[in-house]
Parts: C-alpha cells; sequence; structure tokens
C-alpha cells in the first residue's frame, strides 16, 4: 500500500469553553480541550478502570465562531479531522511540541436543554438531540483569510435568534 491517511474521529465532551484567537485578515482560530474515557475491567482485580485521554482540538474560521458561540464546557461533541504536531518556543528560549486536532468536522450532541451554556427553552426541547453538523471545506488551510469555502450541512442562519432555535443550521 502507498497511500497514507491522516484522520481522527472523536467523541467526547470538551473540558472548557472555546478560546478564540482573531487575526488582522478576519480569520480565526478556535482551541478547546476535548477529553476521551476508556473504561474496562482489570481480569486479575477485577476491578473497573477508567482512563482519561486529552486532546486538544483546533477549529478554524466561521467554524471555530460556531463553536464558540453554542459549545460549553462539559457538552458532548464528534470532533472529525487529522492529527497536527507543531513545534514552537516557549518564553524560555525550549523547543516544545504540541499535537493537535486540526478539526474539519463536527457534530454537537449534547441535547439542547442539557447544555451548561445555552439559554433554550425547555418547552421546545422535548429530548431531542442536537445534531447541528458543520463541514469545513478548508479546515486544513494555515491562511488567515475567511473566504466563502465553509459548507453548512442544512438551512442558513435566518438572523432571528429569539423565536427559533439560535442554531444557523
Amino acid at each position: 500500500m502507498t497511500g497514507t491517511l491522516n484522520k481522527v474521529m472523536l467523541i467526547g465532551h470538551t473540558g472548557d469553553d472555546v478560546k478564540m484567537h482573531y487575526f488582522e485578515g478576519g480569520g480565526s482560530i478556535g482551541r478547546f480541550p476535548l477529553a476521551t474515557n476508556e473504561v474496562y475491567t482489570n481480569r486479575t482485580t477485577g476491578e473497573r478502570v477508567n482512563n482519561t485521554e486529552w486532546h486538544n482540538v483546533v477549529v478554524r474560521n466561521k467554524a471555530a465562531e460556531v463553536c464558540e458561540k453554542y459549545l460549553k464546557k462539559g457538552d458532548k461533541v464528534y470532533i472529525e479531522g487529522r492529527i497536527k504536531t507543531r513545534k514552537w518556543t516557549d518564553d524560555k528560549g525550549m523547543e516544545r511540541y504540541s499535537t493537535e486536532i486540526q478539526c474539519t468536522e463536527f457534530t454537537f450532541l449534547t441535547p439542547k436543554g442539557e447544555s451548561n451554556g445555552g439559554n433554550y427553552d425547555s418547552q421546545s426541547n422535548q429530548n431531542t438531540q442536537n445534531t447541528s453538523n458543520y463541514q469545513g471545506n478548508n479546515a486544513n488551510s494555515n491562511s488567515g483569510s475567511s473566504g466563502n469555502n465553509n459548507n453548512f450541512a442544512s438551512q442558513p442562519f435566518n438572523g432571528n435568534d429569539e423565536e427559533e432555535d439560535d442554531l444557523p443550521f
């Protein structure tokens, strides 16, 4: 086999709200930690073991703004993307490495009424899941331009946040 594949699919809970960074050219990056859990029973002791793995997720441009608005600490989300390791220099001049998930698609999995940060009308939510999807076409781009390459999975945002769901899709 001559080809390679760099693809990550995660379902986990956010460890913090999305932290945004904006650039002069109009681009933006959002970052947040994502926790995934592995639960198993130790065969020798019969004890139940729970391991948590933390992932650094990076989302770009319009997708980052959507995540900042709707993802709150503790929300469950599906993330799809690729692994990227970057090298940087800290304040003391030491070279450091960070491994991140460059998000290309995501789906919110927390039901609207259960979101930790949302002010949603519980009357309109009858335990339906919020499965809002986003697929970015230029998520791997390192340029600061925002462009029109983002593709929302459903309806366009109508600007009327108070009467309907305040999700733009």
